[in-house]
């Protein structure tokens, strides 16, 4: 039976919990950056997932960007970034004055092909970002290797990838630094955030001074001095502790979110698993050193005509299914610099379709959604 209902591409859920613990924060008397609440997601990942040091960030941008300043990327520094990527992963290099090299992405998955990463190294290549697509793991110990022996920072964007692992290591904590997100499209939301993940010891009292607008003021704060001054760069990177209290109150029921959204995932792929094997479509893959965390369901569809119709089709019905990430090496910002041809980009960027995958997604909503691509696609292959 179909249910007549806007189904949206995305809708945050709310634990219930989140505006009791904003009202604390504002009772506390402190609702500016660091406080209470902001602590105490520090704590929790720390614990979680043994994260050495994070900081809480506005953005997952900004977490990117305090890499990028950590690591003094400098003009003409060369930096290797998929194609296949929010421009976030590209932008907080270049405004510094990186040259971005675009790397591709796997044939069976839309992550970087990290097979490809070492013939674009040269003499002024500083750091490798990688993108944990979907929240599933780039195969992180080639990376690592290829980052140690030739000295290279490796920056995990890890903005789709709370709790996902690779080979039962949390993704961001294994490069140098990791950036999480927490926009409200994100498994743990706060609406906007995201947070630094600092890995390497030699960054993690540089980096709260960067946080704190290239002042020491958090060891002020800790006691440790008797006054604080600016010191180094930085910017204003601190969330409210609104934000924080937020976010917390996400993070205590993670565990039912994950299961939750992990059901959801495998639902869908059971259902359309049949359209799958006749060849009509193809699925995500998970590599076996990867875990799924249930962030996205998406499709790889046959053509860009494809896809389009089956877009129209789920509108037709009031259910939004959308594309993603445009290839940035094709990007009107990078017209007129020269690339070589990213054929799986490319396809990925004409080809890929999200479906609508939230907490409060119903099974009978997507038996909805698959039997309408079903019959679309069986109709078209006739």
């Amino acid at each position: 039976m179909e249910i007549n209902k806007f189904i949206p591409f995305n809708k945050p859920f709310l634990t219930g919990k989140e505006t009791e613990y904003i009202l604390q924060a504002v009772l506390n008397g402190q609702i500016s950056g660091n406080g209470y609440f902001t602590k105490q997601c520090h704590q929790w990942f720390q614990e979680k997932y043994s994260f050495k040091k994070c900081l809480l960030t506005t953005s997952c941008t900004d977490a990117l960007e305090m890499a990028s300043l950590l690591i003094n990327i400098q003009s003409g520094d060369e930096v290797i970034v998929p194609s296949y990527t929010f421009v976030s992963s590209a932008l907080a290099f270049s405004r510094q004055g990186a040259v971005i090299k675009f790397v591709d992405s796997r044939e069976d998955h839309p992550g970087l092909n990290e097979d490809n990463v070492e013939k674009l190294i040269t003499s002024k290549t500083k750091a490798i970002v990688v993108v944990h697509y979907a929240g599933v793991a780039c195969d992180m110990n080639k990376i690592m290797q290829i980052a140690n022996s030739h000295n290279l920072f490796v920056i995990e964007d890890a903005a789709h990838s709370i709790d996902a692992f690779y080979n039962n290591q949390p993704l961001g904590g294994i490069g140098h630094f990791g950036c999480i997100s927490f926009r409200e499209t994100k498994n743990i939301q706060c609406g906007e955030g995201g947070m630094l993940v600092i890995n390497d010891e030699r960054f993690m009292e540089r980096a709260e001074i960067i946080w704190e607008k290239g002042t020491n003021r958090s060891k002020f704060f800790r006691g440790e001095i008797d006054k604080y001054e600016w010191v180094d760069t930085g910017s204003s990177f601190l969330p409210s502790d609104m934000l924080a209290a937020f976010l917390l109150a996400q993070l205590e029921d993670i565990d039912e979110i994950q299961s939750k959204r992990i059901s959801l995932w495998q639902y869908y792929y059971n259902k359309l698993l049949p359209l799958a094997n006749k060849g009509v479509i193809r699925l995500p893959c998970i590599p076996e050193y990867a875990t799924n965390n249930g962030h996205m369901f998406y499709i790889i569809c046959k053509s860009e005509s494809q896809r389009a119709a089956i877009i129209q089709k789920l509108k037709s019905h009031s259910i939004l299914a959308v594309f993603h990430y445009q290839s940035l090496h094709n990007s009107s910002f990078m017209q007129g610099k020269s690339f070589s041809k990213l054929i799986q980009s490319d396809l990925y960027t004409d080809t890929l379709l999200r479906l609508p995958f939230y907490f409060e997604l119903t099974t009978e909503q997507i038996d909805e959604i698959c039997a309408l691509i079903t019959d679309l696609l069986n109709n078209m292959n006739d």
